[in-house]
């Protein structure tokens, strides 16, 4: 009964991709960028001749810049060079679950309105489906590109948020793929794949992974992300928050990394040459360009008090591997910084190689850009049927049933012909599409959604998600009442939780948990929860209240969220969803600073420890849950039980060392460790639907390493009465090994358990040489 796209007929649809169409042609297409052909002062120059190598390229064009010309290119909002034809260019877009006018560099309007606005990230986390992920980058960077030929946007978009979920408080979680440094890992390699292309060295967009490192956190009890030390130990970084970065890096070939507003370690990130030059270019290798958060340079300096002056603090970027500045403090004080002496001219050339590499294989000096690649996309090709198709079943993916008692859920269409639809967020729009957002094509609300399925009866309950008082809470519960069932959609929106807006706390707002108990026990007939949240909400009320038999996570579910909340109501879409992050009860919080990075639990401290991999104490729901309308088994059909590591060159013959049995990863010959699993899943229920293989290994017991770690995650759709086998392939060096606490990673030798549910399998992992000497 569900549409396949927004709340607009098929005919509206048609009218205004004519209109779109008839409006694409009857303009001119954007014009070069540089490299006209018809400009006579650049044809034949070699930076224009896209035959030429990428580098030799740029070597020529920075030969022929001016020392004043060079420096208004360090800034986002570059300046133009006329006399080579080359214009001006914006670098400032977003593109973080679809293209959005947050940045100055897209417009919406025209033949533009609007763009697919998917569900928040961490909605579509929680579905764990990286060729998802994918698929809706490469509808984004459709849409970019489209945009960009219409002369709406640019060709570089600072997305996607990278930052592990650490603290449940923080107001940007909902931007990130939550709080498992794999999942965001392969989240951003698989989103910024999809953005980026497949053309090789050619970009279709360029991506940027952010923010770089140990972010999360924006105004907290008097502390903000400007003036933020993160005191964050070795083993914590290269253990948790680098690992998104470096798998973005590596697996994702992203063209940009951004630096953060935070110090980490006393040391702004952003003039930290051991993180930018060292770390992203020199250990992983970026090929491209690393940017500030919009004026971090401007702000160690003014705010932090870094350094004595304005010319020592762009020295300093420069220096420590910064190539663009979001903000004007580059182009105002690099000039004096050459000539004091801070830095020399080969540095800042060094910078715009990086960021005029990224525009040469955008094809922004190949000339016209309807003769390009990506040329031919238009109007016709933003907000398709198939575009906002793909928008809803990312929300039906990432919906999570967490609570189905009896069972309560689907509801009949037949049964429950009458549905009071109560709550601050049942008929909202913007609230669904979270933060970092555009303007979306259309919107469904959840009432709206609900309607296609039963007749509603509509209260809001509380006038906003703040529900300061229960004015409105008695025709609320008239209307529970008078319905064969309830649906009441609460939880939080951008007033409660955004960016600079750190949660207080873990509970609904206002009276929303008063307005849930009122209306539940006044229900007719079965009363379910729907949540719309980006952090985790502490409903042990509900979760414990026998009369809300269902409870839903939508998360910030983008433009069709409401058709997919009732299509997982009413059975349509069996839930197949996972909790990215844990669940924490209220009093987690007790004496828990967000200022304090440690990942690990301290007994002696009181401290609790952070996500599920080190927080060992009570949990609403836990990292992974998610319920389904139907029942999966699975089982290990085969896998090994002890794997050999051989290790590499000198330590083969003994000569290794090993901490606490583990051996060093850059001792084994990683390239040949690999741990084939295979798992039959077979769906026993009554509906067909898709299963979540989440793979944890339990490592030997040590006092650096997790309780436990997901080390793989697959996703297989199986019909009723069915069976599927999956194959699980684990690379050792990089999911079987721990960070020890001077930051080494290591492969413990022993015994690795792994859990698949309730299912379990050892592995004993052995070096392969009898010589080694322990350490």
């Amino acid at each position: 009964m569900a549409s396949a796209t927004i709340s607009l007929s098929p005919f509206v649809i048609f009218l205004l991709l004519l209109v779109g169409i008839v409006s694409w042609h009857s303009c001119e297409a954007r014009e070069p960028f540089a490299c006209d052909p018809k400009d006579a002062r650049t044809t034949g120059l070699p930076f224009c001749r896209d035959s030429l190598a990428v580098a030799d390229r740029v070597k020529d064009l920075i030969g022929r810049l001016t020392l004043q010309e060079k420096i208004r290119l360090l800034v986002n909002n570059a300046a133009a060079v006329p006399r080579l034809g080359i214009k001006g260019y914006e670098w400032w877009s977003e593109a973080l679950h679809g293209v959005s006018n947050v940045g100055p560099g897209t417009k919406f309007g025209g033949a533009f309105p609007g763009a697919t606005s998917f569900p928040q990230v961490i909605t579509t986390a929680a579905s764990f489906n990286a060729s998802l992920w994918e698929a809706i980058g490469r509808v984004v960077s459709d849409e970019a590109r489209a945009m960009y030929n219409g002369g709406a946007a640019g060709l570089t978009y600072w997305s996607p948020n990278v930052n592990i979920f650490r603290d449940p408080r923080w107001g940007r979680g909902q931007e990130t793929p939550g709080e498992d440094p794999v999942v965001a890992g392969r989240y951003a390699a698989s989103y910024v794949r999809g953005l980026q292309g497949n053309a090789g060295h050619r970009l279709k967009v360029a991506a940027c992974c952010k923010h770089f490192t140990a972010y999360d956190l924006d105004n907290w009890n008097g502390v903000d992300r400007f003036h933020f030390n993160a005191k964050v130990s070795k083993q914590d970084i290269e253990d948790t928050f680098d690992v998104p970065f470096k798998m973005c890096v590596k697996e994702g070939k992203v063209a940009s990394v951004m630096c953060s507003y935070n110090q980490v370690n006393g040391v702004p990130t952003c003039a930290d040459p051991n993180l930018l030059r060292k770390t992203i270019r020199g250990v992983w290798h970026l090929d491209g360009y690393i940017v500030s958060d919009c004026d971090s340079v401007g702000v160690y300096y003014d705010t932090q008090h870094y350094t004595s002056t304005p010319e020592e603090a762009a020295a300093d970027a420069i220096k420590a591997g910064l190539d663009l500045d979001c903000g004007p403090f580059l182009a105002l004080h690099t000039e004096a910084a050459l000539k004091r002496g801070l830095l020399k001219e080969i540095d800042v050339n060094g910078a715009l190689a990086n960021t005029l590499n990224v525009q040469m294989r955008l094809g922004m000096f190949d000339g016209e850009p309807s003769k390009q690649p990506f040329g031919n996309l238009g109007p016709k090709d933003v907000c398709t049927p198939a575009h906002q198709e793909l928008a809803l079943e990312a929300a039906r993916q990432g919906i999570v049933l967490l609570k189905n008692r009896g069972p309560s859920l689907p509801l009949s269409p037949r049964r429950h012909r009458t549905i009071a639809v109560i709550g601050p967020n049942s008929n909202v729009t913007d609230t669904m599409i979270g933060n970092y957002a555009g303007v979306a094509c259309g919107y469904i609300t959840p009432m709206q959604g609900i309607g296609r399925y039963a007749r509603t009866i509509h209260q809001q309950g509380c006038t906003n998600v703040a529900c300061t008082d229960d004015k409105l809470f008695s025709a609320a519960v008239g209307a529970a009442r008078n319905a064969d069932a309830t649906v009441l959609v609460v939880g939080l929106d951008q007033s409660i939780e955004a960016e600079f807006r750190d949660r207080t706390g873990l509970l609904l707002p206002g009276r929303q948990q008063d307005l849930v108990s009122k209306v539940a026990a006044a229900s007719r007939g079965p009363t379910i929860l729907v949540l719309m949240s980006g952090g985790p909400i502490d409903v042990s009320f509900a979760q414990n209240d026998p009369r809300i038999g269902g409870i839903l996570w939508a998360g910030y579910p983008g433009q069709a969220g409401g058709a997919a909340i009732a299509d997982v109501l009413f059975g349509t879409f069996n839930p197949e969803g996972k909790l990215p992050m844990t669940w924490y009860p209220q009093d987690y919080l007790s004496n828990l600073p967000m200022t304090s990075m440690d990942m690990r639990s301290s007994r002696s401290r009181g401290y609790p420890g952070r996500t599920y991999r080190f927080y060992k104490g009570p949990v609403v729901y836990p990292f992974g849950h998610g319920l389904s309308y139907t029942k999966f088994v699975h089982t290990v059909a085969s896998a090994p039980t002890m794997v050999a590591i051989p290790l590499a060159g000198r330590h083969a013959h003994g000569n290794t060392t090993i901490s606490g049995k583990a051996i060093r990863v850059t001792h084994a010959k990683c390239g040949r460790i690999s741990l084939g699993v295979d798992l039959d899943v077979k769906n026993v229920g009554s509906k067909d639907g898709s299963h979540t293989l989440l793979v944890f290994s339990k490592p030997p017991a040590g006092h650096w390493a997790p309780h436990k770690q997901l080390v793989a995650f697959e996703k297989v759709h199986v019909p009723v009465k069915a069976q599927r086998r999956v194959r699980i392939d684990i690379h050792v060096c990089k999911f079987l090994s721990v960070v020890d606490r001077s930051g080494i990673r290591r492969i413990p030798m022993g015994e690795h358990s792994l859990h698949i549910g309730d299912t379990k399998h050892s592995i004993s992992l052995q070096a392969a040489t009898l010589g080694v000497i322990k350490s």
